[in-house]
């Protein structure tokens, strides 16, 4: 009798290093993995390595002189080590850019329609799909014909979130999708994100800078410094980390956020360093 074959993590992100121009390090030893059906946050300050991660993963290195020079990355089973863009895409993983990056002399509905390009499973199922794109972003029901270029920064997100969905991808990559939007729209974002991995089944990676919004939504998270994974663990538990409120949500024992002068000297104070 045969042993069942064991499933791993829908993606394994195996202690890769990543070098541009053959010169600079950007990522050292970074190990992530993403199980089938999670929301994975992936936390830091600007220049940790948060968007060159997300790179990696996507097949987007090569373009900016890029490549991982040691370590796998696993996508469903298969190897996506320095692989393409492109055939990352066929095989479900999809990123959401930051800055969204949207197709701005197209209207809504052409940004939206413009994501199925890759799909081979019937005309049926992407009208299907497209529908179900305005019942997640009812905003976006409103301003169909509206070109993406006069659409506010929210409505943009929400475009481009949509316009990924499109391809039908197993797992979503969002890379700073709170970034330059109000409270409001960011609370909206992510209960929509939220609703998309339940309703959807589609696993979600996020990189944020917004810890307190990520860490609420997720159900794991690891956190970068220069480079490297220095903290992981359930979201929860990272919530109540002392270390994480007073590096990343800026709450001191006493309530209140840290002064930059206060915590400049952070790195030399962490536990975890």
């Amino acid at each position: 009798m045969t042993e069942p074959i064991k499933m791993g993590p829908l993606l394994e992100v195996n202690n890769i290093e990543v070098v541009y121009n053959d010169i600079v390090q950007v990522l050292r030893g970074v190990s992530i993995h993403v199980a089938k059906g999670d929301i994975v946050a992936l936390l830091g300050t600007n220049g940790a390595g948060k968007t060159t991660t997300l790179r990696a993963i996507s097949g987007l290195l090569k373009p900016e002189n890029g490549y991982i020079r040691s370590g796998f990355i696993r996508f469903d089973g298969r190897d996506i080590t320095n692989v393409l863009g492109t055939a990352v895409v066929h095989l479900g993983a999809v990123m959401v850019p930051e800055g969204r990056r949207i197709f701005k002399h197209l209207t809504v509905d052409e940004n939206i329609r413009v994501g199925s390009v890759t799909r081979k499973d019937g005309s049926a199922n992407i009208r299907k799909d497209h529908e179900l794109m305005y019942t997640h972003f009812p905003r976006l029901s409103k301003i169909t014909h509206r070109l993406a270029g006069y659409c506010s920064g929210g409505e943009q997100q929400m475009v481009a979130i949509a316009r990924a969905l499109m391809a039908a991808p197993k797992m979503l990559m969002l890379d700073e999708p709170s970034l330059g939007l109000a409270p409001l729209l960011v609370k909206e974002i992510f209960e929509n994100v939220r609703k998309i991995n339940q309703e959807m089944n589609t696993t979600i990676l996020v990189v944020e800078q917004n810890a307190k919004t990520a860490l609420s939504m997720s159900t794991y998270a690891y956190i970068m410094e220069s480079g490297k994974i220095v903290l992981e663990g359930p979201s929860q538990a990272l919530q109540d980390n002392p270390d994480v409120k007073e590096f990343y949500m800026g709450v001191t024992q006493g309530g209140g956020r840290k002064s930059f002068k206060e915590v400049k000297s952070y790195k030399r104070r962490k536990r975890w360093m």
